[in-house]
């Protein structure tokens, strides 16, 4: 009995080189998000010159426990603040940054009423201060 090759086409099993593609894109899509370029930049320098303008002082804004708002030397009642701070902001800078400090026994509520209403006076750089 002899045996008989069947002579067609012979078939290319590609199963492997599929696997070991996908086993290097895994690699890769792993290990791409930490590759850091870096620039080495030769920067202008800035002016030596100092300005001669005074520069104006942070807005500082006060919450205590009763309430009360108190701008610079101004206190203020928490429902008489939209108005007044629309009148108060047209001697600050708008674009120099305001501090609020609340004491923390406040609501959330009050804070935010108070960060709203600057905001709504044209004041673009407000953040909340905390200890620590």
């Amino acid at each position: 009995m002899a045996l008989k090759f069947d002579e067609g086409q012979p078939e290319l099993n590609i199963t492997p080189l599929v696997d070991i593609m996908l086993v290097l894109l895994a690699i890769l899509m792993v290990t791409a998000p930490t590759i850091v370029y870096q620039e080495d930049i030769a920067l202008p320098d800035g002016s030596k010159t100092k300005t001669s303008a005074a520069k104006q002082k942070d807005l500082v804004v006060y919450i205590n426990v009763e309430r009360k708002v108190r701008i610079e030397q101004a206190l203020i009642n928490l429902a008489e603040l939209p108005d007044n701070v629309i009148l108060m902001a047209a001697k600050y800078d708008k674009s120099s940054p305001v501090y609020i400090k609340a004491d923390k026994n406040l609501k959330y509520d009050d804070v935010m009423f108070v960060l709203k209403t600057l905001k709504n006076a044209g004041f673009n750089k407000v953040a909340l201060e905390t200890n620590g």
